[in-house]
């Protein structure tokens, strides 16, 4: 299974941002598809995941700032990331885990998109 990531970019402190990611592959179902994120020299952290039962957790830092939705028949993800702040700067990585046509599971990750908040 492979994610593609678009979206990512410059904006100023205050401005939104909408990431996307597509999974492509023989997908029977998802378990968890969503966002997490890197900054310079911490520890990957996560932003937000939606399950397959359409249970939705953000991290302590974006809630309230950002709004994680899907659509199923595209096996995409959307995050829309509003009020951005400087400490958002980060790269990006959509990951998704499930089950293939097959039933064997898979837990992939995208290549990361940039996002830098700057003015």
């Amino acid at each position: 299974v492979q994610l593609v990531e678009s979206g990512g970019g410059l904006v100023q402190p205050g401005g939104s941002l909408t990431l996307s990611c597509t999974a492509s592959g023989s997908i029977f179902s998802f378990n968890v598809m969503g966002w997490y994120r890197q900054a310079p020299g911490k520890q990957r952290e996560l932003v937000a995941i939606v399950t397959g039962g359409d249970i939705t957790n953000y991290g302590d830092s974006v809630e309230g700032r950002f709004t994680l939705s899907r659509i199923n028949a595209r096996n995409t993800v959307y995050l829309m990331m509003n009020s951005l702040k400087p400490e958002d700067t980060a790269i990006y990585y959509c990951n998704a885990n499930g089950y293939e046509s097959n039933w064997k599971t898979f837990d992939s990750w995208g290549q990361g998109t940039q996002v830098a908040v700057s003015s």
